[in-house]
This record gives structure tokens, sequence and C-alpha cells, in this order.
């Protein structure tokens, strides 16, 4: 039965046995599909923050990446037929092409054979081929989300892509909110910005006037504490 995936110390074990030049055996688990219980070798280990499917296995002629949950460290002995099992070849048989070692799940009809006549003998009717090749394709990368957000008077930037946030929200000036929303040509959404900094800058001119005010009577009071000495 197939094992339950790779650990972080098999992982690390398979690492050093590349560095070394080995190339360890694997096999596929459940979590593989159609390919669960087949062999294979780990050729390579790519970077995990790039993508989960990072065990890079070898089988038959191919080599694609998989997720340690796909594979699992190989049972010594694993893949040795004992020569007892070895099935006699057909007498005057022609030969055939090597089947590959994976095809795609389709039924594959058996070449017919012509034997020499001899005893009669009961024979296995061919079975279709059912193991299945993980079709390779190309890693889509997760979505990336850029948000530029304004709240109490503060305007923030965040990113995310996937489930991972790249950059928490910190805060930017207004005028380069402006210049991103500038970026985005959707009716409505660069007018909505400039009455936010237009309301801003209205108040930051009362609070300004306000200090002002504020200080032109304290400039007084200093004359008026200075005329007194």
């Amino acid at each position: 039965m197939a094992g339950q995936g790779l650990s972080t110390d098999e992982v690390q074990g398979i690492r050093e046995a590349l560095a070394a030049g080995r190339k360890p055996r694997v096999v596929f688990t459940e979590a593989a599909g159609q390919m669960a219980g087949q062999l294979g070798q780990v050729v390579e280990l790519t970077d995990p923050a790039a993508s989960e499917e990072f065990v890079v296995v070898r089988f038959g002629r191919d080599e694609l990446p998989f997720s340690p949950a796909d594979v699992a460290i190989a049972p010594k002995g694993a893949g040795r037929r004992p020569a007892a099992e070895a099935k006699p070849e057909p007498e005057q048989a022609p030969a055939a092409p090597p089947e590959p070692e994976f095809v795609l799940d389709t039924p594959r009809v058996p070449a017919p054979r012509r034997e020499e006549p001899k005893a009669e003998q009961p024979t296995a009717e061919p079975k279709p081929a059912k193991r299945a090749v993980k079709a390779a394709k190309p890693k889509t990368p997760p979505g990336l989300t850029v948000t530029l957000a304004y709240a109490e008077g503060e305007w923030t930037v965040a990113a995310q892509q996937g489930t991972k946030a790249l950059a928490r929200p910190y805060v930017v000036k207004p005028a380069e909110a402006l210049r991103m929303v500038a970026l985005v040509d959707v009716p409505g959404v660069q007018e909505a910005v400039e009455q936010i900094l237009a309301a801003e800058r209205a108040e930051a001119e009362q609070q300004a006037e306000k200090l002002r005010a504020e200080l032109a009577e304290i400039e007084a009071r200093l004359a008026e504490l200075r005329e007194a000495r």
C-alpha cells in the first residue's frame, strides 16, 4: 500500500541524497490518483516557495513535479520481481515493440499474434492497460490583488497573491493615491478620490487658519509682556 506522503525530515533526506549524486526511489500515494503504487525516482527538488509541487519525479521517459503528499519513500526491494514470478515468453512469438511504461487511461487494442500449433492450454486474455500518466500542465500562479483604501483620513495600499499577503496595508501620501487612481480608467473613481482630497484640503485650511489665529494671539500677548518690562 502506498504511504502517506513525505515528512519534512524525509524531504531533507532526499535533498541530501540528491546533493550526493543519488536519485532516491519513491512510490506514488493515493493522493496521486491512478498512479498510486507506481515507482519513480526523484531527480530534483525545486523551490517550495514557488510551488507546492516541488518534488520532480522521473518515471518512464517523463519528469513531472509533484507535491510531498503525492509520493512516499519506496520500501526496500520495491520494484524487484522474484525469479519465480517471471512469466515465460510465448514460443516463436514475433518481436513486438516495447510498450511505454505509462500510458494514458485508454485501453490498448492488443496486436494479433501468430502462434505455432501446440497442445491446448488455458490462455489469459489480455487486459487493457489502466495505468495513467499525470498530464503535465503549466502551473498557473495565484491571482494578485492590490487594494487602495481610504479610512479615517489616511490612504493605505495592500497587496495579496492568492491567500498569501505580500504587503500589509501601509500609509501613502494623498498625491501618490491620486496617481494610482489615475491609472484606473473607470468613470467615477477618480472623481470620488478628488472629492475626498478636496474635503481634506478644506479641513487642513481650516486648521491652518485656526492655528494662525492662535499664533497671532500668542504673539500679541508676548508683545504686551515685553512692553510691561
